[in-house]
């Protein structure tokens, strides 16, 4: 077997242990429940396997694994089917990097996986990926200033401070707030 990452070695043999078949049904969010498994081996599941989910975010991972045959291996694309419990949202609450999500779909398909070996694919989409960002963020700049400005401007001073002296506060654009109904940081 080829020479793997830490990350993509615990999580191509956890699912080794558990077999390339079927799904397991979850109890709890932390983690699968396996016949014999702890809860502090769950608990190690459930951060391997959102760490690994996160690292397909990162193009250059995805070339990383590519370039050395991983997506060639069926159990390997097996797990990445297995994966696909992370979109459903008690877990997806759980990502850093919603992007990943996006990824683990592109790998569904073969054609994707044949695709990436290729070192100016990568590129591009790393390229895009910036370039969303970027973009992404001055939207949410734009949008937050916006809202303060309107904010600002639609409330006298007099009516901006509760009767106890204390600030009332602000109401942000919908787009600012996330699935999860908080605040998205900027």
């Amino acid at each position: 077997m080829r020479r793997m990452s830490r990350k993509a070695s615990c999580a191509y043999h956890a699912m080794n242990e558990v077999g390339s078949g079927g799904r397991r049904r979850c109890s709890s969010v932390m983690g699968c429940t396996v016949a014999g498994e702890s809860e502090d081996a769950q608990r190690l599941r459930f951060q391997i396997e959102l760490e690994f989910v996160q690292c397909l975010a990162n193009p250059n991972y995805l070339l990383f694994l590519a370039q050395r045959g991983y997506f060639k291996e069926q159990t390997f694309i097996n797990y990445l089917k297995y994966l696909q419990y992370w979109k459903e949202p008690e877990y997806a609450k759980y990502l850093k990097y919603p992007m990943c999500l996006y990824f683990l779909d592109l790998l569904q398909h073969d054609n994707f996986r044949k695709e990436i070996v290729n070192g100016q694919c990568c590129k591009f989409i790393d390229d895009q990926t910036v370039l969303h960002w970027q973009h992404y963020t001055r939207k949410r700049m734009k949008l937050l200033d916006t809202g303060h400005n309107q904010q600002g401007s639609q409330t006298p001073v007099s009516q901006s401070t509760a009767p106890t002296g204390t600030p009332t506060p602000v109401q942000l654009p919908q787009a600012l707030i996330n699935g999860h109904g908080q605040v998205q940081k900027v």
